[in-house]
């Protein structure tokens, strides 16, 4: 049996029990609530161990058509369609893919909903101007939000063709109480077309699987959500689903002191973890020590100057050819990776139930090349 240690970094390391554990308690919700939740591919598709998730969920949500390509392929299950803004061309793509498609304004739903076929269902998404969400940057209600047709630009009329709406007003929100008030707020906004519709997708970012969620509660508020509009609810969990399943490996190469010490790793935030740097979040090491008496950036090697996991201390000065553990590695990690300073792009394994290693993908030097340019060097 392949040794982790053995394998050259940088890697992404899923482990399949830690996602067993997180699909558990979407399984508990689903049951407790009659809701149903479907895989947001935005945040997570690595379809490698979709083989693992899709026995617990419902299908998938997508953010464009590739996303809906890939979830009706590797999937199964429902397949929801949604785009901030289809080409003709995007809707014939995906319309005899989907179960569902959700436009995201009613002049996208008047101008193609003719393509889409009589099996598939349409949806419009609405936005309740409120959410709960801690970056402005994410925040799905921010001002001039183009996301989603607000209550007093809805066309009532039009609504009277929808089969669901979409509702995302949240982002890593990790309190019932705040969730609740958002439903309060769109039963009150929207009572009209939700008493229309057969189905309502409330979007992602609820964090019912964060230690500590009180997800019966969640359940109830969900459950009487869907009573009281007879509708079936949707989730659209993401970072929910794989929080704390993976971890990124790196391999300390250098260690500069100017002024810091700097431990440089076979890595980037700019390439491969890349919401460290749009969001200002920094990365967490599993060997470091919060007391520890020797402190370090922990840097890639990009160029970019700004370009670091975090700053942390150790218990023991690093060393050339240490490896370090970037925690929580999983969501919008990997569809997001690119080729930056032509770095060697991080394979991905799995680390299934009976300790077995199995390797996703690996990426080799032709994998750049082909990346921008596919004609060959004798024909320039």
């Amino acid at each position: 049996m392949q040794q982790e240690s053995q394998l050259a970094t940088p890697y992404f390391m899923i482990d399949e029990s830690k996602l067993i554990d997180n699909l558990k308690k979407c399984q508990q919700l689903k049951q407790l609530s009659g809701a149903k939740l479907v895989l947001a591919l935005k945040c997570f598709s690595t379809w490698g161990v979709f083989d693992t998730i899709a026995p617990y969920l419902d299908g998938t949500t997508s953010s464009g058509p590739y996303e809906v390509m890939l979830g009706h392929e590797t999937f199964g299950k429902e397949t929801h369609a949604y785009s901030v803004g289809y080409s003709e061309q995007d809707v014939k793509d995906v319309a005899d893919k989907s179960d569902k498609i959700i436009f995201n304004s009613q002049s996208q739903w008047q101008r193609y909903r003719h393509l889409v076929p009589e099996h598939c269902q349409v949806g419009l998404r609405l936005n309740p101007e409120r959410s709960a969400a801690g970056q402005d940057l994410a925040d799905p209600a921010r001002a001039f939000c183009r996301l989603g047709v607000t209550e007093s630009a809805l066309d009532k009329t039009l609504a009277l063709g929808l089969d669901g709406v979409m509702f995302h007003m949240n982002c890593e929100n990790k309190s019932v109480s705040s969730f609740a008030a958002l439903l309060d707020h769109i039963s009150a906004q929207f009572s009209d077309v939700l008493s229309q519709v057969s189905w309502v997708s409330l979007g992602g970012g609820v964090f019912f699987t964060w230690p500590g969620y009180p997800i019966e509660e969640l359940a109830e508020v969900l459950k009487q959500f869907s009573l009281a509009h007879q509708v079936q609810v949707y989730l659209e969990p993401g970072e929910a689903v794989i929080t704390q399943t993976t971890d990124l490996v790196v391999t300390v190469v250098d260690i500069v002191d100017n002024g810091k010490k700097t431990a440089i790793v076979d890595s980037a935030t700019e390439a491969h973890r890349l919401d460290t740097l749009i969001y200002n979040e920094p990365a967490s090491i599993a060997e470091a020590s919060q007391d520890g008496p020797f402190p370090y950036v922990i840097g890639s090697c990009s160029c970019l100057a700004g370009d670091q996991f975090c700053e942390t201390q150790f218990d023991q000065p690093l060393q050339v050819g240490q490896r370090l553990t970037v925690q929580d590695s999983g969501g919008y990690t990997m569809v997001k990776l690119n080729w930056f300073n032509g770095l060697k792009m991080p394979s991905i394994y799995c680390r299934r139930v009976n300790g077995s290693i199995e390797c996703l993908n690996s990426f080799e030097y032709q994998d750049f090349k082909h990346t921008l340019s596919r004609k060959s060097i004798s024909s320039i």
